[in-house]
């Protein structure tokens, strides 16, 4: 698996981006990342659509790889970490966290993110809200127009279209503007909106072995 990187400056921060649908924030040792959807597999078996155990697996192992990278001491999940509450692709998840006992787990809730008091002691989150804010960053799914911070947010599963003379591209991007900062998808098992994108800002797209500003 490749890594490529491409560092943003924002308010006097530098923030890595990279091409396996994360970010890192140096001076926090924070891993950053949204929309895992974990349990969309099994959420899908259970309703008769027969989907591949490899999706979820390959999601994980690239988390893990990132983790190896990095060396984060905080795993942030920008929303959406689950997808249809509590089932076995949870439990798998869970068993894959257990191997990163020292790795503190902040969940900012997403609209997919709904946990009985159960399922939240399952996950063994060291914190969980509907947003966080950090040296003047806000952690939240979705842009809300009435906070002040510059926000990181997902949500929307960023995405654009390449056009050329033999067929059209979709890929990846994360989005900077001014005030936000929005990370794709985290989860290869997503669609990608190409149309309630941010506008005027930068686009960076990447693929399996690259990232690039448009």
């Amino acid at each position: 698996m490749n890594i490529a990187v491409k560092h943003i400056p924002f308010n006097n921060e530098i923030f890595t981006l990279t091409n396996q649908r994360a970010a890192f924030w140096k001076r926090e040792k924070a891993l950053i990342l949204s929309d895992l959807h974990i349990g969309k597999t099994a959420h899908f078996r259970k309703n008769g659509i027969a989907l591949a155990n490899h999706i979820m697996k390959s999601d994980l192992e690239r988390l893990s790889f990132l983790i190896e990278y990095f060396q984060p001491e905080k795993f942030i999940i920008v929303g959406d970490l689950l997808h249809a509450g509590d089932n076995s692709d949870v439990d798998k998840f869970c068993n894959w966290k257990n191997q990163y006992p020292d790795l503190q787990f902040f969940l900012i809730e997403g609209n997919h993110d709904r946990l009985s008091e159960t399922l939240e002691k399952k996950l063994c989150l060291h914190f969980k809200a509907d947003h966080l804010t950090i040296h003047g960053f806000t952690f939240i799914h979705d842009f809300d127009t009435r906070l002040p911070e510059f926000q990181i947010t997902g949500h929307i599963h960023p995405g654009v279209i390449l056009n050329s003379s033999v067929k059209n591209i979709r890929l990846p991007c994360f989005v900077q503007t001014e005030k936000q900062l929005l990370l794709p998808a985290f989860s290869e098992f997503t669609g990608l909106d190409t149309k309630n994108i941010p506008k005027g800002g930068k686009f960076f797209v990447f693929t399996d072995s690259e990232i690039h500003e448009l």
